[in-house]
């Protein structure tokens, strides 16, 4: 850590990846981030909502607002012995920050975090508002995180304008690709029902594995739809089968499958459910099927945002930006439809949740310029 103590964004990465956080305890990381922003003449907001530690952070009364978000919560280390050096004591290796969330995404929160403090300097009196949402709730079931902040803040009739959320969108190099958008996602968890017998005597049984296999070759083989400019067609895909009792001779009585969707904007969950629940009619199933959606997909066309994202990225690395909305589902999704603009920004995504996830410490000095030029665009007088 001595060769980059003197540089501030990578000083503030290394103290927010010391503390292990993982889903859902924060360990003092968003006090650090809160303490920096008061300093700066942010109004911090905390707001715990059962076991999940979040905050909002204003800066300004008046719109328009561009609110940064993330979040302080990692995914588990897996194995520490397999690590080169202990997840969360940060280390640098060949220019390369090492620690659990260097990419995912603490190195960003660093990296938003200095950018303002450099930006205010400069601009004071900037136009708008500058905001910080913040959860540690995002890597787990995201129900007390962004979705009740959101909640919160449209209750009181506070709206974000632009939001920029630095989840590891880079794939090659850094700023060559940002989100614009996410599929949505639709869960299913089936059970289809049968009869247990003996696999000698199976007139006096009912197999659902056999019952189900041509309504799922089915679904495996159905076009749902041609996807459009921004997203790639709705992909269904089974993650898990099980039955049977363990026995070699037992046919089973039931067989549990989950499933699925990822989907364009050319569909909706309820019109997914449908033609499901049209296939099992057809094939006279008897089933149970329970359906949670995690989130519908999101757009954020060209815009003010979008622009002042590429341009951004342009001036600070020589190298043009490409839209994409491929991936997971991120934070995002509680955000847009409040009418907000979303782009997705960060450090190349390569190691994410992997042993020895790592960032390149020019990168993140480089994250902190592209973020703090996109405020100059947007809030500078």
């Amino acid at each position: 850590m001595a060769d980059y103590h003197d540089d501030p964004t990578l000083e503030l990465a290394c103290q927010l990846i010391a503390r292990p956080s993982v889903t859902p305890e924060d360990h003092g990381c968003q006090a650090l981030m809160a303490e920096r922003l008061e300093a700066i003449g942010f109004t911090v907001e905390h707001l715990r909502f059962e076991d999940v530690d979040n905050f909002w952070a204003r800066r300004g009364t008046d719109g328009p607002v561009l609110a940064f978000a993330g979040h302080t919560d990692v995914v588990p280390t897996g194995p520490v012995n397999k690590w080169q050096s202990p997840p969360f004591s940060p280390t640098f290796s060949d220019g390369k920050l090492y620690g659990r969330g260097a990419c995912d995404m603490k190195g960003s929160l660093a990296s938003m975090v200095v950018a303002c403090e450099r930006f205010i300097v400069e601009h004071p009196d900037h136009q708008g508002s500058i905001a910080f949402l913040i959860t540690s709730d995002e890597e787990g079931p995201s129900i007390n995180g962004t979705v009740k902040v959101v909640e919160h803040l449209e209750a009181r009739g506070e709206k974000i304008t632009w939001c920029l959320v630095g989840e590891p969108s880079s794939t090659g190099q850094l700023g060559d690709v940002i989100k614009n958008g996410r599929r949505g996602s639709l869960n299913g968890r089936l059970r289809v029902i049968g009869k247990q017998g003996h696999v000698a005597y199976p007139q006096l049984a009912s197999n659902p594995i056999h019952l189900a296999s041509t309504a799922l070759s089915e679904l495996c083989a159905m076009h749902w739809d041609q996807g459009n400019e921004y997203f790639p067609p709705t992909t269904f895909q089974i993650s898990n089968i099980n039955s049977g009792s363990g026995a070699e001779n037992v046919i089973p009585a039931d067989m549990d499958i989950m499933f699925n969707f990822r989907f364009s904007t050319e569909s909706t969950a309820d019109g997914l459910k449908q033609q499901v629940i049209s296939i099992l009619d057809r094939h006279e199933l008897n089933y149970e099927l329970v359906w949670r959606l995690s989130g519908n997909p999101f757009l954020t066309a060209e815009g003010e945002l979008v622009a002042a994202t590429r341009d951004a990225v342009r001036q600070c690395t020589d190298h043009d930006t490409t839209l994409s909305t491929s991936g997971g589902t991120s934070d995002g999704r509680f955000i847009a439809p409040t009418g907000a603009q979303v782009v997705e920004l960060g450090p190349i995504n390569a190691t994410i949740h992997q042993i020895n996830e790592h960032v390149e410490a020019e990168e993140l000095k480089t994250l902190s310029l592209i973020y703090e030029n996109i405020l100059k665009t947007l809030l500078s007088h």
